[in-house]
């Protein structure tokens, strides 16, 4: 259980630097830039740790995959960003493939 909290707070970390990274204006503003290394840092760390007990792959996979959902939800709601349907039936997909993966891959430990 502890590795999928590693991996959950890899996700987190990664979800706060990327979306500092967009405030950070290309590393001009100091406070989100810090944040990013600091997320970054924390994220990569983390990943680390769920990597002794997750194959890459699968790790990666999670990782990415619900960073980039729950990236695209937090600018939608708190930025207004917006998104077409291709982009909601690709993310769909992606979380599928996870939803996938967790219930049937004899590689993701339960």
């Amino acid at each position: 259980m502890k590795n999928w909290l590693f991996l959950l707070i890899a996700i987190l970390a990664e979800v706060t630097a990327i979306s500092a990274l967009k405030t950070s204006d290309g590393f001009r503003k100091l406070f989100p830039s810090l944040v990013v290394i600091a997320g970054y840092g924390t994220s990569f760390y983390f990943l680390s740790l769920a990597l002794r007990a997750f194959p890459i792959g699968i790790a990666y996979a999670i990782w990415s995959g619900l960073g980039l959902l729950l990236v695209t939800l937090m600018r939608w709601w708190f930025a207004a960003e917006q998104i077409d349907m291709p982009g909601v039936i690709g993310m769909a997909l992606i979380l599928a493939g996870i939803i996938v993966m967790n219930l049937f891959s004899k590689t993701v430990p339960h």
